[in-house]
């Protein structure tokens, strides 16, 4: 480091305050996050008092390596793998900072690397399961035919649970289809099985109307009890009750059949990119994880079954 900059070099803590101004101000990321972010840094700065380095100047590589090797280690409060890497970036992101303010002449942390993650696969149900959870949902009263249609949607288009809870009546076109909105309003049609379309067709005559005239008028395809549209807390609630009524066994979460979905068509032989465009994934790498699923299904299968396998 020079002269110049070491001599002016900050306390630790004053240059963490400009950082997160920058990144509240000048960035305009959540409270939550400039929140995390100073947690981290507090950490940090701790950390550096406690081992004597009481100034930017004192920090180095091996200083961060040290760092590293402390949160990878320590006994008390251990981090998981996800928050150490967390940490790390945010220490990387203030360095990096330093370096762009010219506080600094160097970014001591351009070679600290996070430990890798591990490959949070999707979770996906059988298709055994996923007939289970649907029957739970079998009714001819108002809330089972709404439920019945939602579940039958969400597993028949994959959709995601924000973009069901979205449609308007008019998305579902022609009894076919159904033209689902996305991330960034990119919108995307559908195909709708017939076990869906059954489903829908069921509620829209039977149920809809009846629970549109307990509340104002409204375009929303799925209505709650009192005729307002069905929240996305309120169909978490409607899929995890019909998991208890079915006796799965398994955890159960908003995304379960989206991820079935998935699963189930690559392993019926559907190519990745048709899958891509039907979950609305903007880049087919995403959509790969799911033939790893496949892939361990299929090792499962063949482990426990072939006799040489093993």
């Amino acid at each position: 480091m020079s002269a110049e900059v070491g001599e002016r070099a900050p306390a630790v803590e004053a240059a963490a305050d400009s950082y997160l101004r920058h990144v509240a101000i000048e960035r305009g990321l959540s409270a939550n996050t400039v929140a995390a972010y100073r947690r981290d840094l507090g950490v940090y700065s701790a950390w550096l008092a406690a081992n004597g380095v009481g100034t930017l100047r004192g920090v180095t590589a091996v200083t961060l390596s040290e760092f590293a090797i402390h949160l990878g280690s320590r006994e008390v409060s251990p981090l998981t793998a996800s928050s150490l890497a967390r940490m790390l970036s945010t220490v990387r992101g203030f360095h990096r900072f330093l370096l762009d303010e010219g506080v600094v002449d160097e970014d001591v942390s351009r070679d600290i690397k996070p430990p890798k993650l591990a490959s949070r696969l999707p979770k996906a149900i059988t298709i055994e399961q996923v007939g289970a959870l649907l029957a739970a949902t079998d009714g001819d009263d108002l809330q089972s035919l709404r439920d019945k249609a939602l579940l039958e949607l969400l597993y028949a288009t994959g959709a995601r649970v924000s973009e069901a809870v979205d449609l308007n009546v008019d998305d579902v076109i022609d009894d076919e289809i159904v033209r689902l909105t996305g991330k960034g309003n990119k919108q995307r049609i559908v195909p709708l099985g017939s076990y869906a379309r059954t489903a829908i067709d069921a509620y829209l005559v039977r149920a809809r109307p009846a629970l549109s005239a307990r509340g104002k008028a409204t375009p929303a395809l799925f209505l709650g009890m009192r005729g307002a549209r069905v929240s996305r807390q309120n169909a978490w609630l409607i899929i995890r009750a019909a998991a208890e009524r079915a006796h799965l066994g398994v955890e159960i979460s908003p995304h379960t059949l989206r991820h079935s979905f998935a699963t189930h068509l690559l392993a019926g032989g559907a190519d990745v990119r048709v899958v891509q465009e039907l979950l609305g994934h903007s880049s087919v790498a995403t959509t790969q994880i799911y033939t790893l699923v496949t892939a361990d299904t299929l090792r499962d299968v063949y482990t426990s079954a072939h006799p040489r396998a093993r």
